[in-house]
């Protein structure tokens, strides 16, 4: 404990600097529309049931504890944590609050039901990759993952983790640190004003710590998948370039902003975390003209992906396919023009939001197409059975969620 302290206070003096150049430099943002719709619950096709567990086949390398799984993969995730739920459900957007997130209780039980039900933690780049076929053309497969006897493979992913200008105030932590530990810290600022430097209020540092106390929950050391927009900056730097273009001003501060978050992903990445492009506007694909598509793309690509590095995987904002709007399931039936666009702009697996398992892998196109189920409010609030393979919400609820008004009733 008194370690952490000193490090927490040694990290309170670094930041000093970093917190008068972290004021907006552009325009005020609003929340971001969160990515659950009750339009983005509808699968595109018959949602397939779960494939039972393969047939155990002792791993080909040394290790003879290894089996071979070439079943459902299956994947949730969550926005950021509730962390002051005094301030998140007791104030104008207590509703979508609570629709959408998760406290950081709700988290560690979530997390704990996961490794007990014996899930563990994958790479979506290890579970899905590219190849060429007998053809000569290039087209997307599904990997034999060796996973312990008895583990069930699952990818977690985290949206938004940019700490928008618009959450603060709301219950939430503010940004990301690199600690003198060389680990990932996170800061927020409490309900009496007071500065919090902690490894306990955000899910980056939990799962790290979860991961190092339980090595197995994580094959080949994965974390999770962060799905990065870019218009308000990354994990709470203002490294955007706004809309309308930046003053000189504006553009020293986004540098200097630039050189603070660069260690910071590099620690992400150098401990088992990995990025997906959310677009840089966190704009909604379904109804996006194919020219605001591209223009959001070329922002992804001159100002996130420079720092995040490329990434094959495009996890839609709002659920929402490209080229829906054209026949509803045409991208299951047929890669529409946006699609196509998108693989070439080297893009091979699109997340969307669906309640139950879905994967496809086109047979046309180098492409993947799967649902993620969101963990949230409405999931909690909800039939409890539906998500019992994952966690009891029974067991999962934290009291300090609003429980006394007609908009915030449980189903059970």
């Amino acid at each position: 404990m008194i370690k952490r302290l000193l490090y927490a206070f040694v990290a309170v003096i670094l930041i000093a600097a970093t917190l008068s150049s972290c004021g907006g430099n552009g325009v005020p943002a609003t929340s971001p529309t969160p990515d659950v719709s009750p339009s983005a619950e509808v699968s595109p096709s018959p949602t397939p049931e779960l494939s039972p567990s393969p047939s155990p086949v002792v791993s080909p390398t040394a290790d003879p504890t290894l089996v071979a799984w070439n079943g459902a993969v299956e994947h949730v995730f969550f926005h950021t944590l509730i962390t002051y739920p005094e301030l998140a459900f007791h104030g104008p957007n207590a509703k979508g609050n609570d629709d959408w997130m998760v406290t950081v209780p709700e988290f560690n039980k979530i997390i704990q039901s996961l490794y007990d039900k014996n899930f563990i933690i994958v790479n979506m780049n290890d579970v899905w990759s590219e190849y060429t076929n007998a053809n000569g053309a290039q087209r997307m497969k599904q990997n034999t993952l060796y996973v312990p006897a008895g583990k069930k493979p699952l990818i977690i992913s985290f949206d938004d983790i940019s700490y928008y200008p618009s959450y603060i105030g709301d219950g939430y932590p503010t940004k990301l640190i690199l600690g003198q530990d060389g680990d990932i810290w996170a800061y927020a600022v409490d309900p009496r004003g007071n500065t919090v430097i902690s490894q306990d209020i955000d899910a980056i540092p939990l799962l790290d710590r979860f991961i190092e106390e339980h090595p197995d929950f994580s094959l080949n050391g994965a974390k999770g998948m962060l799905c990065m927009t870019g218009y308000e900056g990354l994990f709470g730097y203002r490294t955007q370039v706004n809309s309308y273009g930046n003053t000189p001003e504006e553009e020293t501060r986004r540098q200097a902003e630039i050189l603070r978050v660069k260690p910071i992903i590099a620690r992400l990445r150098e401990t088992g975390w990995y990025f997906a492009s959310h677009t840089w506007g966190h704009i909604n694909l379904g109804s996006a003209s194919f020219e605001t598509l591209k223009a959001d793309t070329k922002r992804w690509k001159d100002q996130v992906e420079p720092l995040l590095g490329s990434t094959t995987i495009l996890v839609y904002p709002h659920g929402a396919r490209p080229d829906s709007s054209t026949g509803g399931d045409v991208w299951v039936n047929n890669a529409g023009t946006e699609v196509k666009w998108l693989l070439d702009q080297g893009f091979r697996m699109f997340c969307s939001v669906g309640p139950n398992y879905f994967t496809k892998i086109r047979d046309d196109v180098p492409a993947l197409m799967c649902d993620r189920i969101d963990i949230d409010g409405i999931k909690l609030r909800g039939d409890p059975e539906k998500l019992i393979r994952f966690y009891d919400a029974r067991l999962v609820w934290d009291d300090a969620r609003i429980v006394d008004n007609d908009k915030f009733k449980r189903a059970w």
